[in-house]
C-alpha cells in the first residue's frame, strides 16, 4: 500500500490507523544493554514503518530518563525508515534552547511531525515553560513547517479538554489522548460527542494500553500515571482472554464510537512487531 507523505492526510483519510507508541531505552542502561535494546527496536521500527502505520517515540515517559529518541533515529534509521512514519515526542522537561534545537534537528533529518507535551510535573526536571502550547508556539516560530501535536485527556471534563484544543494559541494540528479502554467508554463517548458537537478540527489519536497481566502491583503502579480499570482488566484475564485479545477489545470498542485513529502503548522493547501483529490478528478475528 502506498504511503501518504503527510501525517495529517493519513489521520484524516478515514481509514483505520493503529499506531504504535514505543519508548527508547532508559538512559541509565549500560552501553551494551542500550545497544542490544536499540538493535531490537530498529528491526521493529523498520517493520512497522513499512506497513500502513505510524510509530510514536516517547520522551522521558513517566518521569524516567530515556535516551534521546532523535539521536538514535537519525544515526541508525536515516536510510531505512520513511521519516514521515516516525513521530517523536518532545516535552517541556528540557531547556528551551534544547527544545528549539531539537525541533530544528528533527526537521533537518526529514521528520515532519512532533508531538509536543508538557511532561509530568511531579517527577524529573522542571518544565522550561509552564504549558505545552507555549512550547508548540515557540517551535512553530522556529520551524514553521513542522506539524505539531497536542494532548487531550478524555477522563477529564470533555468541554474543558475541547476548550484547550480549540484555543487560538493551541498550535496543534493533531492530538493524542490519555490511555483509555473498553472499560472507559462512557468518558470517551462524552469526549467524542463534545468534539463532534463543537466541530473540533484537529484529528485525534486515542491511546490504548497493552496489559500483559493482571498483576495487582503492576496495575497499582500504572495507576500513578493514568486511570487503570483494575477490576475490569483483572476480570478480562480471569475469563481466559489473552493480553492481545484484551487490547484488541479496547481498539474495537473505540472504533465503534468513531475513533478511527488509535495508538497502542506498552509494546516493550523486544519483539515489538510480533506483539503488534498478534494484536492485529486478534482484532481481525472479532
Amino acid at each position: 500500500m502506498a504511503h501518504t507523505t503527510s501525517l495529517l492526510e493519513r489521520l484524516k483519510d478515514g481509514r483505520p490507523l493503529i499506531a504504535a507508541e514505543l519508548r527508547p531505552p532508559r538512559a541509565d542502561l549500560s552501553r551494551a544493554d542500550s545497544m542490544d535494546t536499540w538493535i531490537d527496536m530498529y528491526h521493529s521500527i523498520r517493520k512497522l514503518a513499512r506497513i500502513d502505520t505510524v510509530v510514536f517515540l516517547t520522551d522521558n515517559a513517566v518521569g524516567q530518563a530515556e535516551e534521546e529518541n532523535l539521536q538514535h533515529l537519525t544515526t541508525n534509521l536515516a536510510d531505512a525508515v520513511d521519516a514521515t512514519r516516525v513521530v517523536p515526542f518532545l516535552t517541556c522537561k528540557h531547556s528551551l534552547d534544547y527544545c528549539l534545537l531539537y525541533a530544528t534537528r528533527a526537521a533537518s533529518h526529514g521528520i515532519t511531525a512532533l508531538t509536543v507535551l508538557g511532561g509530568d510535573r511531579s517527577v524529573g526536571a522542571p518544565r522550561c515553560l509552564p504549558h505545552a502550547y507555549e512550547l508548540r508556539s515557540a517551535v512553530r516560530n522556529r520551524v514553521p513547517h513542522l506539524t505539531l501535536g497536542g494532548w487531550a485527556n478524555p477522563h477529564r471534563r470533555a468541554s474543558e479538554q475541547v476548550d484547550y484544543l480549540q484555543r487560538e494559541d493551541a498550535t496543534a494540528e493533531f492530538y493524542l489522548t490519555q490511555i483509555v479502554s473498553h472499560h472507559d467508554l462512557d468518558s470517551v463517548e462524552r469526549f467524542i460527542s463534545e468534539a463532534t458537537r463543537r466541530e473540533l478540527q484537529p484529528p485525534g489519536v486515542f491511546g490504548v494500553f497493552y496489559y500483559r497481566s493482571a498483576n495487582p502491583n503492576t496495575l497499582q503502579r500504572l495507576g500513578q500515571f493514568f486511570p487503570v480499570p483494575s477490576e475490569g482488566i483483572t476480570a478480562d484475564f480471569a475469563s481466559g482472554l489473552s493480553a492481545e485479545e484484551i487490547c484488541a477489545r479496547s481498539i474495537k470498542a473505540l472504533q465503534g464510537l468513531g475513533a478511527q485513529n488509535i495508538y497502542v502503548s506498552n509494546l516493550g522493547f523486544r519483539r515489538v512487531h510480533q506483539r503488534y501483529s498478534r494484536i492485529m490478528a486478534a482484532l481481525q478475528s472479532m
